[in-house]
């Protein structure tokens, strides 16, 4: 289903995840924090007008989508590294003969100024990977059987997020209304390259 160049793709997000491992390791150890979250999302896209007469991709748009990330700060001037994954909790139909899921895993630079004694900013971005995994009639050889296929893209991304930490006895604990925007390349599969994740998460702040 419409195949990736998944080495160059996987190249490209582990030549990032690299660069910004080797400068967080070159900081100097001064405060460090680490952040750990969970939360809920759906997708919101622009739908473009398709040129092909027999097939209109569909529109990336709504689910429920569940996530982790973890963010780890060890620089001057609240500079860090997040990481993240969200996917669709269910699988949503493709058309009338499959289903698919999607995902999307990405690293980003961080930046997370201090706003008031409860609350700050996360701004991010990085690279990559959407992974879309298609659900299709299993199909059996003498490897064993077959009932899905990978499409990966290599995507850019920035979001932001506000967070707040909620409760005076638990002064670690944080909410974070959140946004993500995703430029995904070469999507053919849907209607728009741009995709835009919206929901909240809920977190645990270890360390200053």
């Amino acid at each position: 289903m419409f195949p990736q160049g998944k080495g160059l793709v996987l190249k490209k997000f582990a030549l990032f995840v690299s660069a910004c491992t080797a400068l967080l390791l070159a900081a100097p150890a001064r405060a460090q924090q680490v952040d750990i979250m969970v939360g809920g999302s759906t997708l919101m896209s622009p739908s473009n007008p398709s040129d092909l007469v027999n097939f209109h991709p569909p529109i990336q748009r709504g689910g429920t989508f569940v996530g982790i990330a973890g963010n780890y700060l060890n620089f001057r001037h609240h500079l860090g590294l997040n990481a993240e994954t969200s996917w669709r909790y269910r699988d949503e139909n493709y058309d009338a003969t499959q289903t698919y899921r999607p995902f999307f895993t990405d690293v980003n630079a961080l930046f997370q100024p201090r706003l008031t004694k409860k609350s700050s900013l996360d701004l991010f971005a990085g690279v990559g990977i959407a992974s879309y995994r298609f659900n299709l009639s299993s199909s059996c050889s003498g490897g064993g059987c077959v009932n899905y296929t990978n499409s990966n893209h290599f995507m850019e991304d920035v979001g932001v997020g506000y967070r707040y930490y909620v409760w005076h006895r638990l002064a670690h604990v944080f909410v974070r209304p959140e946004a993500h925007y995703y430029h995904i390349q070469n999507n053919v599969e849907f209607s728009s390259p741009n995709v835009f994740r919206v929901g909240a998460s809920i977190g645990y702040t270890f360390g200053q």
